[in-house]
């Protein structure tokens, strides 16, 4: 007669990841709201009590989705730039590096624009959305204070700007309004720099 063991932390750890794939694929394609618990269990393969045992509640779970894309997207984003010495080049790979992460993570990144998920955000979440806006914002502040950047608008708001600009014209593709092609990505790079550049400068 054998005993029944707990699962070793690295099984546990493996399970977990897989419920949080399942549920970043299933928001990225239902949304939020509207997508209940047992749709995720069967899109990972497991039992909706099994879930449970790993995530307490849907918010919970949302939360672990949220922290781990922001995670991704903050890596992606920011991993070997020097964000103290803003230059035109600089802004440029960030838009490249945004642009590979919503081609080559298309979920994820789906899941980030929605606006809904905001009222299930803990300070954990929080905390990992301020690690990914707080250099992006102080590298703004020292692009305005050395004049490469304009002081025409708030650095909150430059982020906001760049940020809805990009955000849009992929969710546009998206809904199928328009084709991204290369020559259009860097149009609208171009844009969202002129926006914000001091052209003083």
């Amino acid at each position: 007669m054998s005993l029944a063991t707990s699962p070793s932390p690295n099984a546990r750890e493996g399970k977990r990841d897989l419920i949080i794939q399942a549920a970043l694929k299933v928001f990225a394609k239902h949304g939020l709201h509207g997508t209940p618990v047992p749709p995720i269990a069967t899109e990972a393969g497991v039992g909706v009590g099994t879930l449970y045992r790993y995530f307490d509640s849907k918010e919970a779970l949302i939360n672990a989705v949220f922290q781990d894309t922001k995670q991704q997207l903050q890596e992606r984003l920011l991993t070997d730039l020097d964000l103290m010495h803003p230059s035109r080049s600089l802004f440029d790979s960030l838009w490249a590096r945004l642009t590979a992460f919503a081609r080559e993570e298309p979920e994820a990144f789906q899941f980030l624009e929605m606006q809904d998920h905001h009222s299930y955000l803990t300070e954990h979440s929080r905390h990992s959305e301020r690690a990914l806006l707080i250099p992006l914002g102080i590298m703004v502040v020292i692009g305005q204070r050395t004049g490469l950047l304009g002081n025409h608008m708030k650095p909150d708001l430059a982020i906001a700007l760049f940020w809805g600009a990009f955000v849009g014209i992929f969710k546009a593709e998206r809904l199928g309004y328009l084709t991204l092609s290369d020559s259009d990505l860097k149009q609208a790079r171009d844009a969202c720099w002129l926006a914000i550049a001091n052209h003083n400068h």
